[in-house]
């Protein structure tokens, strides 16, 4: 029984440590990744509080070194995604009746667990497992997952606290309440962060979840389990498994308590996803919520009034941090032509010093794409690309899958605007440029708009304001997430809300409250103190 209105410990966000040479943070990770690497483990499936394993066995080895075994995970069937979903509804009422101060110190404990003394083993198993360097690891798995859990926090509180008003005589109120099912969350292999993020917002905000994470991130999702149950997560709330997406998309939108999708993954299967949905809605016992942040095309506009060194330094992070494997990753420029040979100097420059390599040499700028699949499709774009007559590699091009799936950083330049890498998603490390006359400004725009059916992310470098100001308006549906003099990735929960829409997916802004309102439905209560007890109006009145 709540005896208090509670108000929540204030947020920042989780500072970023620098890893320097001779930092304690440094010599820690450096342990850890040591210990890790030197034992297999084993990830099973989490259902109802019991680690499930079965006989089909699978093997997960580091993307950068593939002769390492870092451990073994378990393939389900449908049997096991019904077995999940009966834990969960099982354990529904118990959770959802739990008071949402108790929810809310669950998920800070575990931010200030991932934080505090597990930082070093989820950065470590996200290095080692998805192939991401210390930085990279460290905005993701240790900072931004703290970020969402704290900050998701603050907003179900303001969530709460948000109630209609009342004359005299009356009480409104209004209840935010959990979905009346299960959720099911589908998430990613590239952010941690986003990992644990889709499966816990619609728990904390009162609802139990199966969480289906991509079979190449169940190395660190294994650590995101294991902080949750040391935070005190009951047993069913969140259930981990592993199946093939089909077969637990088709147990998913055929079961009668099925009340929402959280999904972040490719806009393909969204799409299917969706069409299942739409298909077996009548099975349901309610309208399913639908939120998903799906693929991008993500671009920098460049004027000829742009500083190109800060041109240059943009395009390099935002196109190969993390070999180009975010939604959000810079994949298409539209550079000026009187800015052109100045940038692509500093581009060919800059990427030479590049260096690419396992995640243990701190030194190493790229490591490795995240699986064969992954690299084949990316080394497709390249090869078709050094064949085309309208394109020309100007820097990298070079790939190899001998001991890790290793792609250099790639720039194709191309003389048709609408040549397929300037329109298809790639997610890998390749950035296309297309150089436009510095007079056309107005219709490049235009171009760019119409190009590609994504709406992410984006960018316009520029030091004139008047040209800014005509990109932000001229590219209003491109991107929901629109930089001004910045690389279009690197968004932070609390400061940049992140979705898009089109091909992008449902634009509900992970990283703030519009997200978290997705997970619940509210009840409007009006008490009346004194009810009227004449049926009759004064108007009716004949005098």
């Amino acid at each position: 029984m709540s005896i208090g209105i509670y108000n929540v410990p204030g947020v920042s966000n989780e500072k970023v440590l620098r890893y320097a040479p001779g930092s304690p943070e440094r010599s820690h990770l450096k342990s850890v990744l040591s210990g890790m690497q030197s034992s297999v483990i084993d990830v099973p499936m989490y259902i109802g509080g019991m680690e499930i394993r079965t006989d089909e066995q699978h093997e997960i080895r580091a993307p950068h070194d593939l002769s390492r075994l870092l451990g073994h995970y378990y393939m389900g069937t449908a049997e096991h995604v019904e077995h999940a979903i009966d834990s969960a509804l099982a354990v529904r009422p118990k959770w959802q009746a739990l008071s949402w101060e108790q929810r809310a110190s669950i998920f800070l404990k575990a931010a200030n667990l991932i934080a505090g003394p597990y930082r070093a083993k989820i950065n470590a198993a996200t290095m080692l497992g998805q192939s991401k360097n210390v930085f990279q690891a460290e905005i993701d798995a240790a900072c931004e997952l703290a970020d969402f859990l704290r900050y998701n926090v603050n907003f179900m509180e303001e969530i709460y606290r948000q109630q209609p008003d009342s004359e005299i005589g009356v009480w409104n109120r209004m209840e935010q309440r959990p979905l009346e099912g299960f959720v099911y969350a589908l998430t990613p292999f590239n952010f941690t962060s986003i990992a644990g993020n889709l499966p816990t917002a619609p728990a904390l905000m009162g609802n139990v979840v199966v969480w289906k994470p991509a079979q190449t991130q169940l190395y660190s999702a294994r650590v995101i389990i294991e902080i949750l149950k040391l935070a005190g997560l009951p047993d069913g709330v969140i259930n981990m498994i592993s199946v093939p997406g089909a077969v637990g998309g088709k147990v998913m939108s055929t079961h009668p308590d099925f009340v929402g999708v959280h999904f972040t993954g490719s806009t393909e299967v969204f799409k299917k996803i969706w069409k299942a949905i739409g298909e077996n809605v009548m099975l349901h016992n309610t309208y399913p919520k639908i939120v998903g942040e799906t693929g991008g095309k993500d671009f920098v506009m460049v004027h000829k009034s742009a500083n190109p060194q800060q041109l240059t330094t943009a395009l390099t992070r935002g196109a190969f941090e993390y070999q180009g494997q975010k939604c959000s990753a810079a994949s298409r420029a539209y550079i000026p032509d009187n800015l052109w040979k100045e940038t692509k100097a500093m581009i060919v420059r800059d990427l030479k010093m590049i260096k690419m390599g396992v995640v243990e040499d701190f030194t190493n700028f790229m490591n490795a794409v995240i699986d064969e699949t992954a690299f084949d499709k990316i080394t497709g774009y390249i090869e078709r690309a050094k064949k085309s007559s309208v394109c020309e590699i100007i820097a990298g091009g070079g790939f190899d899958k001998t001991n890790g799936y290793f792609i250099e950083p790639t720039v194709i330049l191309t003389e048709d605007p609408k040549y397929e890498s300037m329109q298809e998603e790639i997610f890998g490390p390749v950035l296309t440029i297309y150089v436009y006359d510095k007079n056309k400004y107005e219709e490049t725009l235009h171009l760019l708009d119409q190009t590609s059916p994504y709406a992410l992310t984006g960018s316009i470098f520029a030091l004139d304001r008047y040209a800014i100001d005509q990109a932000t308006k001229a590219l209003i549906n491109a991107a929901g997430n629109f930089y001004i003099n910045d690389k279009p990735t690197g968004a932070v929960v609390g400061q940049q809300p992140f979705g898009g829409a089109r091909a992008s997916g449902t634009n509900d802004k992970s990283g703030s409250m519009l997200n978290l309102l997705r997970w619940v439905s509210p009840r409007v209560i009006k008490e009346n103190f004194v009810p009227p007890e004449d049926f009759r109006y004064p108007f009716m009145d004949a005098k």
